[in-house]
């Protein structure tokens, strides 16, 4: 479990009684597809013809584009953690990351998700000896690709879900 016992009221939405914008939200969602898309090839290669993974980064997108309602995003999320199951190691780890960005949709603290399991496929992927320093780069990709809006708000919960989070976010 990745998620905190106790919400996060910076993650929740206004009109849900807490303090997040629904443009912030969009931002969290984006960034999160963006964290699992640069490691959905690690899923493709294993299962080229199962687009669950690349459906729910697009679900992700057009969501926070407002193309899309929040139980459809959240369905593909669902979808793509489903293709995960059978699987082990970076392709396991790249379809949850694909489904952690969709169901940001519905629980925006669900970006960490994205980026702690696009990490994990990093690492699993990486040669013997390797991995600390595969997860180290593709976390600081990460980071760079914050918006500045959301920066100060990813970065305190990297460091406050550090812990639950496998300890990914040690860049």
């Amino acid at each position: 479990m990745i998620l905190p016992k106790v919400r996060d009221p910076r993650f929740v939405t206004i009109r849900r009684g807490g303090t997040l914008t629904d443009a912030d939200h969009h931002l969290l969602a984006l960034w999160a597809a963006s964290c699992a898309e640069h490691v959905l090839g690690h899923f493709e290669s294993v299962r080229p013809g199962d687009s669950r993974p690349r459906e729910a980064v697009a679900h992700a997108r057009a969501w926070a584009r407002g193309e899309v309602r929040m139980m459809v995003a959240r369905a593909a999320g669902g979808h793509a953690m489903g293709a995960a199951r059978e699987l082990r190691g970076a392709a396991r780890h790249a379809a949850y990351a694909a489904g952690q960005a969709a169901v940001v949709a519905h629980v925006a603290a669900h970006e960490l998700g994205a980026a702690a399991y696009a990490i994990k496929a990093v690492r699993a992927a990486a040669p013997p000896g390797e991995s600390e320093a595969a997860g180290r780069r593709v976390c600081r990709w990460q980071r760079e690709r914050l918006p500045a809006a959301i920066r100060a708000l990813v970065l305190d919960d990297q460091r406050l879900r550090n812990d639950i989070c496998w300890s990914v976010f040690d860049c």
